[in-house]
């Protein structure tokens, strides 16, 4: 378990991310696109899931398959991403161009979790 401390970074901020979504579920079921079917559960799922991805990073017999669920994970996140970008109300009252940064993003964010899969 000599991973690089940037592995370690990513795995406490996703863990931090999970714990919001039980901190302030408000903030995520505003944004969960209305064709999704229970929006509480799958809040909590995914903060669930988050947790357990992020801290799954940090063991050798989890890091792989953990990382293959954050990319998994980031490309169902844009299922949210796009639908904030449908309207004024989905978008929780964040500029446009901001919206727009968040796709672009994702993938970065998905290259990072690739990046380590190497280790």
């Amino acid at each position: 378990m000599n991973y690089p401390w940037h592995l370690y970074v990513m795995a406490f901020l996703y863990v931090l991310a999970g714990i919001n979504h039980f901190l302030k579920p408000k903030i995520y079921l505003r944004i969960m696109p209305r064709y999704l079917p229970a929006h509480k559960f799958l809040v909590y799922l995914s903060g669930i899931f988050e947790i357990a991805l992020g801290i799954g990073v940090c063991f050798s017999a989890t890091k792989n398959i953990s990382l293959y669920g954050i990319i998994a994970m980031l490309i169902v996140f844009l299922l949210v991403h796009f639908y904030m970008l449908s309207s004024t109300k989905a978008g929780a009252g964040l500029p446009k161009w901001l919206l727009v940064l968040r796709v672009p993003l994702q993938f970065v964010l998905m290259y990072w979790a690739y990046y380590y899969l190497s280790y």
